[in-house]
């Protein structure tokens, strides 16, 4: 008759908190991930170099907590999260971006992000970071929340003004915005008038200068 093992003593290890990297720059990729792996704490266990591919790797690993990069060729970062947050309603993931653009802060965590982290921000505060969002807290700096609520402040642009606005961006004129656009040059006057105002500003250019320091277009 065999005799049963005695207990184990082995303290209880708790368990890593599993994270994918999605950013389109290699070497900051690699960057990362080599202070993640360092916490014993984590570990990497997939990265990706759009957002088409952070989806599939999402879906085949189901990871923990995900830093997400905001701009990625073919498929952009809220893109991925709008994906990502559709099926699965207990992902955790925080956006990694070198802007701050209130824009860009508001669509990131209107697609369901729980987290935001400027790329300049040091390890630890990353680290931190990805421990509180995997607790199932939001993680958003003091300076970010307060560019947040400004935006929520602000009127919303509709889909119509947005194709406007960018259009002026590009140095288009109005002619030029109602033959790309296939309306009328007098609806494109009302459209950009209505940007103006919901900008608070007085012209064109003003009103193209507050929408890219916003995130709102991209030169």
């Amino acid at each position: 008759m065999t005799t049963p093992h005695p207990a184990s003593h082995t303290p209880h290890l708790t368990p890593q908190i599993r994270v994918l990297i999605a950013d389109d720059h290699s070497i900051f990729r690699q960057g990362l991930a080599t202070i993640i792996d360092r916490n014993p704490e984590m570990q990497v266990i997939a990265q990706a170099d759009d957002g088409q591919q952070a989806i599939a790797l999402f879906r085949e690993h189901q990871p923990d907590v995900t830093l997400m990069d905001l701009r990625m060729p073919q498929v952009g970062g809220v893109e991925a999260i709008t994906a990502i947050c559709a099926e699965f309603k207990s992902a955790r993931i925080i956006v990694l971006t070198t802007y701050d653009g209130d824009e860009d802060i508001y669509r990131g965590l209107q697609a369901g992000a729980k987290g935001y982290l400027l790329k300049d921000s040091k390890p630890d505060e990353l680290l931190d970071a990805i421990r509180i969002v995997h607790r199932g807290q939001q993680y958003i700096p003091p300076d970010v929340g307060a560019k947040l609520v400004q935006r929520m402040g602000n009127p919303e642009l509709s889909e119509r003004e947005l194709e406007v606005l960018r259009s002026m961006a590009q140095g288009m004129t109005n002619q030029d915005i109602a033959a790309a656009l296939n309306i009328g040059e007098s609806t494109v006057k009302s459209h950009v008038n209505r940007i103006l105002g919901k900008l608070g500003v007085s012209d064109r250019t003003q009103a193209v200068i507050i929408a890219v320091k916003r995130g709102i277009v991209s030169l």
